[in-house]
């Protein structure tokens, strides 16, 4: 890593130009503590372990989701919520971007964890997605056999953007050979559906509280990138999907691009000092 820092800091690499992605978190609620109620930290989010012969994120748990591709600026989509422009205005980009973003975020969504943000009309969403009819055409979608558009209007369904928020977005450091420039969108697991272990690209799923999760990378049992990580503690007193949902709309939405700070023989990450401020406050809370 410390060449790389450096190769790149001299001038005499290139960084890689960042290619666009959409990462969904997944929620449901926690288990209450004995007094019935809901508890800091009980939130629960769905996370998927990245096979560890994967170029990018080996061995990584990260959440559902995955890079842009052409299939997602498809405009004849049928959408419901808030329009591309406003979506636009929310990501910072323009309105093809913006609709390919929100596009790409439910399509991985549905092909690494079955979980389908669609349904027949404006204020239905489909309840099931696990027969053998599902499966293939989920299959088909990942193999890039099937447009994402043209699987919405075969089965008559609208895709219900209305049910994602935005989290914000993170940029891999220039350093990295791979990178990309990801969007997060935070949901809530629709009623009726459950997540399925069927992606391609991970050796394992769980649904795990926060307070779980973040516990487990700390004590070195589970890795995570940091932004995987800094969204479970951002998510640590969001008790219930509504508060995650409703957090979303008070979010400073800035890029967060972590850079390189050389140290001698040594090189380390910096992350803006709201994060830092974050991880230090909630790692004590969970230590007491």
């Amino acid at each position: 890593m410390l060449e790389q820092v450096k190769a790149y800091a001299d001038g005499s690499r290139t960084p890689a130009e960042p290619r666009n992605a959409s990462t969904v978190v997944l929620t449901r609620p926690g288990p209450r503590d004995a007094a019935g109620s809901d508890a800091a930290g009980s939130l629960e989010v769905y996370l998927l372990r990245r096979h560890v012969d994967m170029t990018f994120a080996a061995g990584m748990c990260v959440f559902p989701g995955g890079g842009v591709d052409p299939r997602d600026f498809d405009h004849e989509v049928d959408w419901v919520g808030p329009t591309p422009s406003e979506w636009a205005a929310l990501l910072g980009t323009d309105e093809s971007v913006a609709r390919a973003l929100v596009c790409a975020a439910v399509r991985e969504t549905f092909e690494e964890s079955g979980v389908l943000f669609a349904g027949p009309t404006d204020d239905t969403i489909v309840e099931d997605t696990t027969a053998e009819d599902w499966e293939d055409d989920r299959r088909r979608l990942e193999a890039r056999e099937l447009s994402f558009t043209d699987f919405l209007q075969q089965r008559g369904l609208k895709l219900r953007t209305d049910l994602l928020r935005v989290w914000g977005s993170w940029l891999t450091p220039v350093f990295e050979p791979r990178r990309f420039r990801a969007w997060f969108f935070v949901a809530e697991l629709p009623p009726g559906q459950r997540t399925r272990d069927v992606s391609t690209e991970s050796d394992e799923t769980t649904w795990l509280s926060v307070r779980d999760a973040i516990s487990a990378v700390d004590a070195g049992d589970m890795l995570m990138m940091p932004p995987t990580y800094c969204t479970c503690m951002e998510l640590y007193d969001c008790a219930t999907p509504a508060d995650a949902l409703a957090a979303a709309g008070a979010k400073d939405l800035t890029p967060i691009e972590p850079s390189a700070q050389i140290d001698g023989d040594s090189a380390y990450l910096t992350l803006p000092d709201r994060l830092v401020d974050l991880v230090a406050q909630i790692s004590a809370r969970i230590r007491s």
